[in-house]
């Protein structure tokens, strides 16, 4: 991955080579594309997530997503609302909402999340 620090920031490749998250049993990866640039309360990336293991996650910060491949089944775990997104399909998560991710085979979103990593 490569970034530009000019006042437009640039990123190439964010989507390769995720992190994988600390949810044991999912294939879920996550990786910040910018996390904060410039000091701003707002970070980007991608989620990918392979058929198995549902993904349960509890957003401590409002957040919207694109579906850039796949499908996304979520389910909202306090209201029992379910969506079937695809490709450029567009979802919004508000703070506190819980939500299960599963997909049939694979999905890639890119997210942006109202968050800050500053102390």
């Amino acid at each position: 991955m490569t970034t530009s620090a000019t006042r437009i920031g640039h990123v190439s490749g964010a989507f390769r080579n995720l992190p994988r998250m600390a949810d044991p049993g999912t294939r879920a990866y996550i990786g910040d594309a910018l996390a904060n640039p410039g000091g701003a309360e707002i970070c980007s990336g991608f989620f990918e997530l392979f058929a198995g293991a549902p993904l349960d996650y509890e957003y401590t910060y409002d957040e919207m997503k694109v579906v850039v491949e796949g499908e996304f089944h979520l389910t909202d775990l306090d209201s029992g609302q379910q969506v079937v997104a695809g490709p450029k399909d567009v979802l919004f998560f508000p703070k506190g909402s819980r939500i299960r991710f599963e997909t049939p085979d694979r999905a890639l979103g890119f997210y942006t999340g109202h968050r800050s990593f500053a102390p």
